[in-house]
C-alpha cells in the first residue's frame, strides 16, 4: 500500500511463493509441501536467503517512559484526557476555593505529571524520578499559603501514581490531603484519574506521529540488511530517527536500576534533561503578545513572566502590542497573576511599530527597558524586522529582542511548529470526525471543509492526514481543474465500493478562482446517483477552544528559552551599565528546527520569506502531502531519497535539549 511502485522479486520456487513487501525481507516464505517422512518444502537457497530476522519496533505507551524518543505513541492523547478533566476541576475549585490533589498515572515514569503541572500552573508536582527533600511537608504548605495570601482561589497538587520520598517510602494522594487538611485547614479533594487516560478519541498529534512513525519502520525493512541491528523509530524534536533497540532498552533499564539504588540525578539525566540554571538578573524585561490570538499564548506568556522574575528581574507586561508600548500601556509584573486583564483569545492589534518609532524610542527610554520578547505570528515577526531597521536611526532600539512565535496558521519562518497550531489542528480534526459521524445514518456522502491558515496549507495537511481525507487542496501546491477531476473521478470509484464517507479540505486562499463552493458544486455535480454532498467553513472556531496539552507544553518551553536567551544577550551587550545591541545576532527568533530549538537572526530569515503570501519558502509539511494520498488509497510512489539512518542512543543522551 506505501510503495505500490516497488516489486520484489519472485521467489526461486516458483510464482506461488512471491515475497510480500517488506515483510518478505523479515519473514521466511514458508509452503505447503513436505511429506510424512518430514521433509519441509524450502529449498537450501531459500533457507539462506530468508535465515535473517529484520525487525523495527516503534513504541506506544502513555507514560512516554522509553529512553531514546522524545515522545511515545499515546502519549499526547493521555495528557489530552488528564487536561480535560484538570480544567473542568479548576472552574469548581476556583467557585469553592478548594485545593485539589490529582493523581495521574506514571508508576515508574513521572512525564504525565510533569506535563500536566507546567501546563495548568500547578503548585506542587511530585515524580518518581525526582523525590522531595526530607522537610518537603514544611516548603508544601508554605508555597500554598502564600499562594493563598497572593489572591488565588485554587491550589492544584499533581501527584504521580509512583512517587516516592528519597527513601523509597510511597507518596500517595490520601497522604498529601491529610498533610494539608491538619496543617492548613484548607477544604481538600483527592481526584484519582485512573484509566480514563488509556481512552478516548487519539489526538492530531499521535495520529500524525503514527503515521510518520510507521512509514519510517517500513523504510526501515526495505533497507535493512542480514547485519542490520534491531531498531526502534524515535522522534527527535521534529525528526524521526532510526536507534538500536537493544540500547534504548539498557538505558530504560538503567533508569529504573538508578532509582532502585537511590540515584535519583543519574535517573534524570538518562531520562533527559529539561531544566537549565538561574541566571545572574537585575534587569528589565518587557512582554508583549502582537497579532491575532493563538492558544497557549498565556502558558507562554506565564513562563516567561515567572521564569524572569526567578532570574531577579524587573518584568514588564505591554498591553495592545507595538501600539500599547507607543502609548504607554505598561505594566509592572509581581505576584501570582502575570498578566492580569490579559485573555488568551481576546483580539490583538496588529499595528506595526515602524509609525510610531519615536513614540516607542522614548517610552523604551522611560520605562528603562533592557530587552524585549515578542509572542506573536507573522506580524511579531515582522515587526521585529521593522524593529531592527529603525536601530539606525533611534539608539533606544538597540537592544536585544526576541521573537516567539505564536499563530494557528504556522506560518512564520524559522520554526517547524508555531505555538496555537496544535490547538487549531485539533479543533479541526475532532470537527471532521463529529462531520463524518453525523452522516452515520444516511447513504454515501463527501463533505467539504474550508480551514484556516490565509496562504499557508499547513492546517489543511496536517488534518487531512490526521482525520483521514481523501484531498487537501492547498496553495502550496498549485492544482488544474485536471487536478480536481481526477479526484472526483478517484472518490466516486471509492464510493463504489464500501466506502460510504468522504472528506475534502480546503486550504481558505488555496485558489481564487476554485472557491469551497467552486468545488462543492463540482463534486455534487460529478457525484450524481453516487453520493451527495456537504459543505462546512469552520470559521474563527479553530482559534478558539481550551489549548492542547501540547501549545501550553511548548509555550512553556519557548517562554523559559526566550528569557534564559535574552538574559545572556543582554549581559553581552551591556556595557558600564549601558545596554547597546546593533549585531545580527542580537535580535533572534526562537523556532524549532528539526531537531532541537535554535535561535536565529530574524535578518537572515528575510531571505526564506515569501513577504507576499506571508509563508516561509520552504516548508518541512509538504513532504508529509504523499502520505496523505497513499492513505487516501491513490496508486502513487514514495520519494525515498531521504532516509534517516541508524544512531546511537549513547550520543543522544549527551544532548544537552532533549524534552521539556
Amino acid at each position: 500500500r506505501f510503495f505500490p511502485g516497488r516489486k520484489m522479486p519472485p521467489s526461486p520456487a516458483g510464482p506461488q511463493h512471491t515475497e510480500t513487501l517488506g515483510v518478505g525481507k523479515a519473514i521466511a516464505v514458508l509452503t505447503s509441501g513436505g511429506d510424512a517422512q518430514g521433509k519441509s518444502g524450502i529449498t537450501a537457497e531459500e533457507a539462506q536467503r530468508s535465515s535473517h530476522l529484520n525487525i523495527v519496533g516503534m513504541v506506544g505507551s502513555i507514560d512516554n517512559d522509553f529512553c531514546g524518543t522524545d515522545m511515545t505513541i499515546g502519549t499526547d492523547s493521555a495528557l489530552h484526557r488528564i487536561m480535560e478533566i484538570v480544567d473542568a476541576i479548576t472552574t469548581t475549585a476556583q467557585s469553592h476555593q478548594r485545593t485539589f490533589v490529582l493523581e495521574v498515572m506514571g508508576r515508574h515514569c513521572g512525564y504525565l505529571a510533569l506535563i500536566t503541572a507546567l501546563a495548568c500552573g500547578a503548585d506542587w508536582v511530585f515524580i518518581p524520578e525526582s523525590p522531595p527533600e526530607d522537610d518537603w511537608e514544611e516548603h508544601l504548605c508554605r508555597r500554598l499559603t502564600e499562594t493563598r495570601d497572593g489572591g488565588s482561589r485554587l491550589n492544584i497538587i499533581i501527584v504521580a501514581e509512583g512517587a516516592i520520598d528519597k527513601h523509597g517510602k510511597a507518596i500517595t494522594s490520601d497522604e498529601i490531603k491529610a498533610l494539608v487538611v491538619k496543617r492548613l485547614g484548607y477544604d481538600t479533594r483527592v481526584t484519582i484519574l485512573g484509566h480514563v487516560q488509556r481512552g478516548g478519541t487519539p489526538s492530531a498529534f499521535d495520529r500524525i506521529l503514527a503515521s510518520r512513525m510507521g512509514v519510517e519502520a517500513v523504510m526501515a525493512l526495505l533497507e535493512g540488511t542480514p547485519e542490520t541491528p534491531a531498531c526502534v523509530v524515535s522522534l527527535s524534536g521534529n525528526q524521526a530517527v532510526r536507534l538500536p533497540l537493544m540500547e534504548c532498552v539498557q538505558v530504560t533499564k538503567d533508569v529504573t536500576t538508578a532509582m532502585n539504588e537511590g540515584r535519583f540525578e543519574d535517573a534524570l539525566k538518562l531520562r533527559g534533561r529539561w531544566v537549565g540554571s538561574t541566571g545572574e538578573g537585575g534587569y528589565t524585561v518587557a512582554v508583549m503578545n502582537v497579532g491575532a490570538p493563538a492558544a497557549g499564548m498565556n502558558a507562554a506568556v506565564r513562563s516567561t513572566v515567572r521564569i524572569g522574575l526567578i532570574h531577579g528581574h524587573r518584568m514588564l507586561a505591554v498591553h495592545d502590542g507595538f501600539e500599547g508600548l507607543a502609548f504607554g500601556m505598561v505594566r509592572i509584573c509581581t505576584g501570582n497573576r502575570a498578566w492580569d486583564g490579559f485573555e488568551g483569545l481576546s483580539p490583538l492589534p496588529r499595528t506595526l511599530p515602524k509609525k510610531h518609532f519615536e513614540e516607542i524610542s522614548a517610552n523604551i527610554s522611560k520605562f528603562g527597558i533592557h530587552g524585549l520578547i515578542i509572542i506573536g505570528g507573522f506580524e511579531a515577526f515582522t515587526g521585529g524586522l521593522e524593529l531592527v531597521e529603525g536601530r539606525a536611526r533611534f539608539e533606544e532600539l538597540c537592544i536585544p529582542l526576541c521573537i516567539v512565535p505564536a499563530t494557528v496558521s504556522n506560518n512564520v519562518p524559522g520554526s517547524d511548529f508555531s505555538i496555537g497550531a496544535d490547538t487549531a489542528l485539533n479543533t479541526i480534526t475532532t470537527t471532521c470526525d463529529l462531520i463524518k459521524q453525523s452522516a452515520a445514518g444516511t447513504k454515501r456522502r463527501v463533505f467539504i471543509i474550508e480551514t484556516m491558515g490565509g496562504f499557508c496549507g499547513y492546517l489543511a495537511t496536517m488534518a487531512g492526514l490526521a482525520a483521514g481525507a481523501d484531498a487537501a487542496y492547498i496553495f502550496e501546491e498549485p492544482f488544474s481543474s485536471r487536478d480536481l477531476q481526477a479526484n472526483v473521478d478517484h472518490l466516486t470509484e471509492k464510493m463504489k465500493t464500501t466506502v460510504k464517507r468522504g472528506l475534502v479540505l480546503r486550504n481558505e486562499r488555496c485558489n481564487e478562482n476554485y472557491t469551497t463552493d467552486f468545488i462543492y458544486n463540482l463534486y455534487c455535480e460529478e457525484g450524481k446517483g453516487i453520493f451527495d454532498c456537504r459543505k462546512n467553513v469552520l470559521g474563527h472556531m479553530q482559534q478558539g477552544g481550551s489549548p492542547t496539552p501540547f501549545d501550553r507544553n511548548f509555550g512553556t518551553k519557548m517562554g523559559a528559552k526566550a528569557v534564559a536567551w535574552i538574559t545572556g544577550k543582554i549581559k553581552e551587550c551591556s556595557r558600564h551599565g549601558r545596554i547597546f545591541a546593533n549585531t545580527a545576532d542580537s535580535a533572534c527568533l526562537l523556532g524549532m528546527r528539526k531537531r532541537s530549538l535554535v535561535f536565529q537572526p530574524i535578518a537572515e530569515l528575510r531571505q526564506q520569506t515569501d513577504f507576499e503570501h506571508r509563508i516561509p519558502k520552504e516548508q518541512w509539511w509538504l513532504k508529509l502531502r504523499p502520505i496523505l494520498k497513499i492513505l487516501a488509497k491513490y496508486n502513487i510512489e514514495l520519494d525515498t531519497s531521504e532516509t534517516a539512518h541508524l544512531e546511537h542512543l549513547t550520543r543522544k543522551v549527551l544532548v544537552p535539549e532533549a524534552t521539556l
